[in-house]
């Protein structure tokens, strides 16, 4: 059996749960973050460790571990739960247990736990085999949570993919705030207008680490990127490729926006970063899910 940590301790994943009081469960409050392994190794762990502290803070939510613990407790699992296939990491934290549903007069102490799973070749296969489909699902839900910050309060995701999974089987669901910008439960949606990249502004979806690395690799490449909002309830205008991109697997193609129009697939831009994005990992994503 794999290994977990949870508050400081190493144990086997099957022990790793949260208390029927723990504010995580009682009440979502739980920052998560999700990184992935490249041939054994964290890809980007600093960012993905920078982005979950400061996902925390904004909430609210403590972390007594400093980096360098969470740093040896994630390459601990690497290296314990090693079994040749690459792997997710998944790290949380919550407020811990409130403390009036076991007779404690204060909350806390808060939880922090770290798991590992197989990367789920399966699940993106046909992201690759056959391109994505995109389904509008409907509009955010307004709130105080930061459109930036990781959370498990996912409710609004599982609505919208059970809406479009009978219409449309198979899609990854699409929610668009009040400007029509796109994002979804498994990366950010990103449009190519006249050559150049397209991106979200930030702090309208989540802080992807991926879309840093489009980025950099857009840089190298000599692509022209930007953040503007690009209303998504328009794309029948301007845009000749769209890209989703998310920790998982890496960079793919759209194929479609469901019930609108069709797209290149593979792209010239989609196709020179999915090559440099192979190319820095040493992995070829695409063959790594076919």
């Amino acid at each position: 059996m794999p290994f977990a940590f949870l508050n400081g301790r190493f144990l086997p994943a099957g022990e790793l749960t949260l208390s029927f009081a723990d504010a995580g469960f009682v009440s979502a409050a739980t920052v998560t973050d999700f990184c992935r392994t490249y041939r054994g190794q964290l890809f980007r762990w600093a960012d993905h460790l920078a982005r979950f502290r400061h996902d925390c803070e904004a909430l609210r939510i403590p972390v007594t571990f400093s980096d360098s613990e969470l740093t040896a407790a994630a390459e601990r699992l690497v290296r314990e739960n090693a079994t040749g296939e690459e792997l997710a990491v998944v790290t949380f934290a919550t407020p811990g247990p409130l403390g009036y549903l076991i007779g404690e007069p204060a909350n806390g102490p808060p939880t922090l736990g770290m798991h590992t799973f197989p990367i789920p070749r399966e699940r993106y296969r046909r992201f690759f085999a056959d391109g994505i489909t995109l389904a509008v699902a409907g509009s955010h839900v307004s709130g105080i949570v930061p459109a930036a910050v990781k959370h498990r309060s996912r409710l609004h995701w599982w609505l919208a993919e059970q809406s479009v999974r009978d219409a449309h089987p198979g899609a990854v669901a699409v929610l668009l705030d009040d400007a029509g910008v796109p994002d979804t439960a498994i990366g950010t949606v990103l449009a190519v207008v006249a050559g150049t990249v397209v991106a979200p502004p930030a702090g309208r979806v989540l802080a992807g680490v991926s879309v840093r690395v489009v980025r950099e690799l857009c840089a190298a490449e000599t692509i022209p990127f930007v953040e503007e909002t690009l209303d998504f309830r328009s794309l029948l205008r301007n845009v000749s490729e769209v890209m989703l991109t998310g920790s998982g697997f890496g960079l793919a193609g759209v194929r479609s926006l469901a019930g609108v129009r069709t797209f290149d697939r593979p792209g010239p831009v989609f196709g020179r970063l999915l090559a440099a994005w192979s190319a820095m990992v040493g992995v070829d994503l695409a063959g790594e899910f076919g």
